[in-house]
């Protein structure tokens, strides 16, 4: 009986302490913190505002015009609430970044005016070029100071056969016509430009600037095939280092600069050809014409097409007003029935550079320039004449000038002429170098 009663006061103090921990345990369980879900909220994408030259364009109204005839600054600030004691001030302070009075008719500007009042301006912008311009900040700081915008480089083909001249060509297929004065030059030494035959062809690889999606200017030639009566001229653009002058060279490493020019005018037409009879436009009689006539507008610059020195520089009745070169013992070249002369007899003067412009002083009936050619004391034929002394690249560069032309030469052979008379030719734009750059 006593054990039966131990036992059962065991039970009941065992039942206690299984109760109060389960009581504890739950206590404790209930108890616990619950796990609340934490959200992270992450950093968002910051938002671009549009911008124009450097200023956001949804805090204000913006005008986009063009500088009028006969408009100055005093007058477009005038015109927006800006008082002649404020324009003063901002012309003051423009004085060390930019002359007011350079601001000309036909260039673009843009005026900020306040969200609140529309008519008042906050900044004036002006752009003496695509790339370039001028802030007035007109605000209460007043200050003016310069940007310039992004310049975008991209690389572009052309390749065109000529049907009608390289001007035409060029223009029908996208590019500047201007290309055709870079031509000129990189084959001026080759290529006579005023008999471009039917047949000839041209590939071009150039180098383009664009600013908000428009190109200025008609490029840089970085390289060129010109297939001309049959034979195939290649030019290559190369620099070897910072330090050295660049040119272009053929696909040997031999520059392409020879010591005459074809012509001593970039475009015109040859009225008159070296010739032992001809009858005279003026005179009417027959006699030797021992010259080459380019005929042209009066006022068209006339190049040297040596380097060499002025040993006459002067006007008679018949020359008109005439410049003769000397540029070695061996050649002599002379110019006549110039409108003007622009260099003095004893003066240095290089390839290519202006000499004088074209008239009609002199034994003329119209403005044109008589190119004259002696070899050796004798004249000559000048268009008969063929120079094939070079200067090539030095060892030292070859190997990489032959290198860096490697790609130039893959890009120009796989460019397609079209020989159709509406000169549809492959117009190409490769390689984009989406290089920015403050120009």
């Amino acid at each position: 009986m006593k054990f039966k009663k131990k036992t059962i006061k065991i039970l009941i103090a065992l039942t206690i302490v299984l109760g109060s921990g389960f009581v504890f345990f739950s206590a404790f369980e209930l108890n616990k913190p619950t796990q609340k879900e934490v959200r992270v909220s992450l950093p968002s994408k910051p938002v671009l505002l549009p911008k124009q030259f450097g200023l956001h364009v949804d805090s204000f109204n913006v005008h986009k015009k063009t500088v009028a005839r006969n408009q100055f600054l005093s007058n477009i600030l005038e015109e927006h609430a800006i008082d002649r004691s404020a324009i003063a001030k901002i012309v003051e302070k423009s004085k060390s970044v930019f002359n007011v009075r350079k601001i000309s008719a036909g260039n673009p500007y843009t005026i900020f005016t306040y969200k609140n009042d529309p008519q008042r301006a906050a900044y004036f912008i002006y752009q003496p070029n695509p790339v370039d311009y001028i802030v007035f900040d007109l605000r209460d700081s007043m200050r003016v100071y310069t940007g310039k915008k992004d310049v975008t480089k991209k690389t572009e083909t052309l390749a065109s056969s000529i049907n009608h001249s390289l001007y035409d060509a060029l223009q029908k297929n996208g590019g500047d016509p201007l290309l055709a004065m870079q031509l000129a030059e990189i084959y001026g030494w080759a290529i006579d430009f005023y008999a471009i035959n039917k047949d000839d062809w041209f590939k071009i690889q150039y180098e383009r600037e664009y600013v908000d999606g428009k190109p200025i200017g008609p490029g840089k030639i970085q390289s060129a095939i010109f297939s001309h009566k049959g034979k195939e001229l290649q030019a290559y653009y190369f620099q070897p280092d910072s330090t050295t002058k660049g040119g272009f060279y053929d696909e040997e490493g031999n520059s392409v600069k020879r010591a005459f020019l074809k012509a001593p005018l970039k475009f015109s037409r040859i009225t008159s050809r070296y010739t032992n009879r001809r009858l005279h436009p003026v005179q009417k009689v027959w006699k030797a014409h021992l010259g080459t006539d380019y005929a042209a507008p009066s006022g068209t610059p006339i190049i040297a097409t040596g380097s060499g020195t002025v040993v006459e520089s002067a006007f008679t009745k018949y020359n008109g007003n005439y410049v003769k070169i000397k540029h070695n013992g061996t050649y002599t070249t002379q110019y006549l029935h110039m409108s003007r002369r622009a260099v003095k007899r004893g003066q240095n003067i290089q390839q290519g550079q202006v000499i004088g412009y074209v008239g009609s002083t002199g034994l003329a009936t119209g403005p044109h320039v008589c190119y004259r050619f002696w070899k050796n004391g004798k004249q000559v034929d000048a268009l008969k004449q063929n120079f094939h002394e070079t200067i090539p690249l030095s060892e030292e560069f070859l190997a990489q000038f032959k290198s860096s032309i490697i790609a130039k030469q893959q890009l120009l052979a796989s460019l397609k002429l079209d020989d159709n008379d509406d000169l549809l030719a492959a117009s190409t734009q490769a390689n984009e170098l989406e290089e920015k750059t403050a120009f």
